[in-house]
């Protein structure tokens, strides 16, 4: 009879497998793979577990087992991927040893058993550790630390990762819709109701334009990509919202098919890297590079610049990223001030939300949710 869990092992492999060597992305990968599988709900419950977490934290993972291979660059990628399973459960899941070792030689395969038993009685062995830096410690990437620290300080980006690491919350809108309580927050300060005219200029996957129609407004949820645009018509579906209260469309951002000050009010919820945003998407830290983050922001100040065109005199532009870098933050705000000076910077929302700029800044740790960047714009009235 085989032990607890076996089965959930051998599924969480293979999707790691998927993620780390085929380039799938875990939330799109994993789910049709459990759907398909006939694993109990608390074992789906637990292959999403090992899955994201080893996903996380798979540079961590990688350091205790490269301490007991001779040669660990000769590791074959389904070795690779049972060894992380093991070290993340001992390290991270605090599976007593037994269980984590035992279960985990019993699911891999038969040439690799022996190897596994080896390792992870080892790695076991040397827990607790000191880990040799707080990249490693984190897991995260060298630039991606450097970078947080150079533009939050150590203590705030020490903290943002520390925080990341963590699964993310759930939060339930009043209508149902399930939504990080910091874009929320963000939909919130658009600040639209009845009667407003409102585009949402890159609306996918739709939870903001929601938020906004919910609240009376008629809002225009615009995304460049077409599959997206269907994403944010089913959602609206969903929550009985009709195509007079909110109309998805495809557009361009950077080239708006809109006439010059047609809306009330404009949320620009830019491309970005995502640096927030790292606990709901555990494969991104291994997927971004150091040049697309200032590739993102010059894609943003385009985007924002034509949103600009696109309110009435007196209208407002909302901008946001879910990302802490100076560069799509502080920068753009920085430039907004420089290209169109007659722009108007109004309040930014209080606590736990942190001034930077004119605008503000929602560090993960702050209150638990997605770290995000916010900016409010009025352009000048009429004559």
């Amino acid at each position: 009879m085989s032990a607890p869990g076996v089965d959930a092992r051998r599924l969480a492999v293979d999707a790691l497998v998927r993620v780390d060597e085929g380039g799938a992305y875990a939330n799109l990968t994993l789910p049709p793979m459990l759907e398909r599988s006939s694993l109990s709900d608390r074992d789906r419950a637990f292959v999403t577990e090992l899955v994201y977490g080893t996903t996380r934290m798979r540079r961590s993972c990688d350091w205790l087992v490269d301490r007991f291979l001779p040669d660990p660059s000769r590791i074959d990628p389904t070795a690779r991927a049972w060894l992380r399973l093991g070290a993340f459960q001992l390290a991270f899941l605090d599976t007593p040893p037994h269980a984590a070792v035992g279960a985990t030689v019993e699911a891999a395969p038969k040439k690799l058993k022996g190897l596994c038993n080896a390792v992870l009685r080892k790695v076991s062995s040397s827990l607790p550790v000191e880990w040799p830096s707080d990249g490693v410690r984190l897991s995260q990437p060298e630039w991606i630390l450097q970078r947080l620290t150079a533009d939050l300080g150590a203590e705030d980006a020490l903290g943002a990762l520390e925080e990341m690491n963590r699964p993310a919350s759930v939060t339930m809108r009043d209508d149902g819709y399930v939504q990080d309580l910091g874009s929320q927050w963000v939909a919130e300060a658009v600040g639209a109701g009845p009667g407003e005219r409102v585009l949402d200029v890159c609306a996918a996957p739709g939870g903001k334009a929601t938020y906004l129609a919910g609240r009376g407004a008629t809002v225009v949820a615009a995304d460049s990509r077409p599959g997206r645009v269907g994403l944010v018509a089913r959602n609206a579906a969903a929550l009985d919202l009709d195509a007079h209260r909110l109309a998805p469309v495809a557009a361009d951002g950077t080239r708006p098919p809109f006439r010059p000050g047609s809306f009330d009010k404009v949320l620009l919820d830019a491309p970005c890297s995502g640096l927030g945003a790292l606990r709901r998407r555990p494969d991104a830290r291994w997927r971004i590079d150091p040049d697309d983050v200032d590739q993102l922001a010059g894609l943003q100040r385009r985007l924002l610049g034509a949103a600009l065109g696109l309110v009435r005199p007196g209208g407002e532009v909302v901008y946001s990223v879910c990302t802490v870098t100076a560069a799509e933050s502080l920068d753009v705000d920085r430039w907004v001030e420089a290209e169109h000076p007659d722009v108007v910077a109004l309040d930014p929302p209080g606590e736990p939300w942190r001034p930077l700029g004119r605008g503000a800044l929602l560090l993960p740790q702050a209150a638990g949710t997605d770290g995000m960047y916010l900016l409010r714009l009025r352009v000048p009235d009429a004559g």
